[in-house]
């Protein structure tokens, strides 16, 4: 098992906020990416930040954008779409809706439509 799967939400969140920050983009945006993917409105986003849920129990809860599947590209030099793990695509996934918010890409197409 990777160690990410143990590793709590809580942990890696604030290192999304600081890579999207430091590239001028906001927690708000951030925020409604992880909404996008996770269906996790703010007040459930809080909920699992607080009570220090693991990735794998994150994504365990979360309802996958239908769309999520059309999220393409490499990450740590690996092809998201590639990923056999279903719960390491899924947090590839939003590393890859990280990155592309942290590159200025525009919301309208980070949100695949």
């Amino acid at each position: 098992m990777s160690r990410i799967f143990i590793a709590t939400f809580a942990s890696v969140y604030p290192l999304y906020v600081a890579k999207v920050e430091k590239k001028g983009r906001t927690k708000a945006e951030l925020d409604q990416v992880i909404e996008w993917l996770t269906g996790f409105g703010p007040a459930a986003l809080k909920d699992h930040l607080e009570a220090g849920t693991t990735f794998e129990d994150f994504f365990a809860d979360a309802e996958l954008n239908p769309r999520a599947s059309s999220i393409t590209g490499v990450i740590c030099g690996v092809r998201v779409e590639h990923i056999e793990d279903p719960l390491m695509q899924k947090i590839r996934y939003l590393d890859k809706l990280v990155d592309e918010l942290a590159k200025g890409k525009p919301m309208e197409k980070i949100l695949r439509p």
